[in-house]
């Protein structure tokens, strides 16, 4: 008997002692949570950190994520941009050790083999950046921008800037005309604000105020909107389009339901930046400033010798001469800029132009270009649209739309929120189809994955168009360079369009597009740039869009090329 009472004794003893080890363990190890929630518990399920915190929200987006069969293709996407290093801030740092124009300098490179310059040469200048003190940097990172150019002729160029990671740079030019020509080179941010701008890129990706207006009866609420927020699933409305994926999220309103969601507005900038931060964006002294030159800055270039092909290493999309854009892709760039003629162009045609603001531009361009091209009052809102313009005479049809969110305009009613992507899938597109897309503005205040996702999920409806309607005529906008203020930087700085300007051409390349090179025609111009660029830079560019429609066949070569 007291056998038996003494194995049970032990028994209760050895069940308490295992108990306590694993209360033990697992308050010395608990269990690792990951960093990004893809899927939410379930509604009773709570999951704590550590036993002594309180619970962590459950994300259910990131600003960070693509589809899983496009990981691997984001992932080279942003190896090829990938900036060079740039300097750590202290916070009591001095400007006078930062990058800046004063004495910086740029100086042109004796001509490859001697002898006297021609066209078909290769131009190269080297710029090397000093600070306020005028000590000469020995890292790079700057972002720089050169063209060659001659005023007498409106002639120009864009310029390739290498970055040797030194403080040095080079910068090479196609020679492309006879006579003078005169190096530009511009510092369009030093190396210190890039870090700037990375940082706020990664920590404040909803730097910019974006709000969903819910409205039933003469009940209304406003909360922010974003592709992610910090919050439960149950405190969310989730306006993930269906067929897209494509994220977006408003915060519940407190009275109203979420199908009460009736305006897509633009809310604001918040951002502000740490003390001294500010003066790494000053125009006139660091921001969009002239470098001087060190000796000449202009170079004579004489005719190309007969029977000597061109030594050009560097391919630019084209150039000015007389103000007129030439393309060097072997096409011929027609002058349409008349009421007739483009109406004859475009008879027969039905052309849909997809994108943010610097596309409706175009729209805008045509009608007032093509008075025989009526807008029909769709009784839109002036900045969003849709649009829509006809020539019955002609059959001729031309339609604007705004991308979906995230878009800083004033206000877009959710009723007219279309996807690119499942507009291009409702195209029916044959030969007398051109679809036109620009999208490249508004996401620069996001990391840049959620750019390279909208990218691709527009590339497979475009590709989805090409396979069921091949004669389609699709044509791409890039980016190009602006105007900067401080608040334009911080939202909508060249940097930002750079990267994702070489993304655009690089997810595009090898589809059957053609590209109307935005940036270089923008930059190879006299005129200052801006987001909306003057009249006749988009005079240019939509005579290249023209050309493409009614080239003769043949004309222009082999699409999707790129820069």
């Amino acid at each position: 008997m007291l056998l038996k009472r003494y194995n049970r004794t032990s028994y209760i003893y050895i069940l308490l002692y295992l108990f306590i080890i694993y209360i033990l363990y697992y308050i010395i190890f608990p269990p690792r949570l990951n960093c990004f929630v893809v899927s939410a518990p379930t509604p009773n399920a709570t999951t704590s950190k550590r036993p002594t915190e309180p619970p962590e929200p459950a994300n259910i987006c990131s600003f960070h994520s693509v589809l899983p069969e496009d990981v691997l293709e984001a992932e080279l996407l942003k190896e090829s941009i990938a900036w060079p290093e740039t300097p750590s801030l202290l916070p009591n740092f001095s400007l006078n050790d930062t990058s800046g124009s004063a004495h910086s300098t740029f100086t042109i490179l004796p001509r490859n083999g001697g002898g006297s310059w021609r066209v078909g040469d290769q131009l190269e200048v080297l710029i090397q950046i000093a600070d306020f003190h005028g000590r000469r940097k020995s890292s790079g990172g700057d972002v720089l921008l050169a063209r060659l150019h001659n005023p007498t002729l409106f002639a120009g160029v864009a310029g390739r800037v290498l970055d040797h990671r030194n403080g040095s740079y080079t910068a090479a030019f196609s020679l492309l005309w006879e006579g003078s020509a005169q190096v530009e080179v511009t510092l369009v941010h030093p190396s210190e604000a890039v870090t700037v701008l990375e940082r706020i890129t990664q920590q404040n990706p909803d730097r910019v105020s974006l709000k969903g207006n819910f409205r039933a009866g003469s009940v209304t609420e406003a909360t922010s909107c974003n592709v992610c927020l910090k919050a439960p699933p149950e405190k969310l409305c989730n306006f993930t389009d269906i067929r897209t994926g494509e994220p977006w999220f408003c915060y519940k309103p407190k009275k109203l339901k979420c199908e009460h969601w009736l305006i897509h507005s633009f809310g604001g900038f918040g951002l502000k930046l740490k003390p001294m931060e500010e003066k790494l964006f000053q125009r006139g002294v660091n921001m969009k400033v002239f470098i001087q030159s060190s000796g000449p800055s202009n170079i004579t270039i004489l005719p190309k010798l007969k029977g000597k092909g061109r030594g050009v290493i560097t391919q630019p999309a084209g150039y000015y001469y007389q103000g007129i854009w030439r393309a060097l892709d072997g096409s011929t760039v027609q002058q349409l800029t008349n009421n007739s003629a483009i109406s004859q162009c475009l008879s027969g045609k039905v052309l849909h132009l997809y994108g943010d603001s610097t596309i409706r531009q175009w729209f805008e361009y045509l009608i007032s270009a093509a008075p025989d091209l009526k807008k029909f009052d769709l009784k839109s809102l002036t900045q969003t649209g849709p649009f829509m313009a006809l020539n019955y005479a002609k059959n001729t049809l031309v339609t604007f739309r705004c991308h979906a969110p995230p878009i800083r305009f004033g206000h877009l009613p959710i009723s007219q929120i279309r996807y690119i992507a499942n507009e291009l899938d409702g195209v029916v597109g044959g030969e007398n189809t051109v679809v036109v897309i620009g999208v490249w503005s508004h996401f620069s205040t996001f990391p840049v994955e959620v750019y390279i996702r909208r990218l691709l999920t527009i590339r497979r409806a475009v590709e989805r168009l090409l396979t069921r309607a091949p004669g389609t005529l699709v044509i791409i906008r890039t980016a190009n360079p602006k105007a900067l203020s401080l608040y334009e930087t911080l939202t909508n700085s060249d940097w930002f369009s750079i990267q994702r300007d070489k993304i655009l051409r690089t997810i595009f390349k090898g589809v059957n597009v053609r590209f109307v090179d935005a940036w270089e025609m923008t930059l190879a111009h006299h005129l200052p740039h801006n987001l909306h660029p003057q009249l006749p830079i988009i005079r240019n560019m939509l005579n290249v869009v023209l050309s493409h429609i009614c080239s003769p066949a043949g004309n222009f070569k082999k699409r999707g090329s790129g820069r």
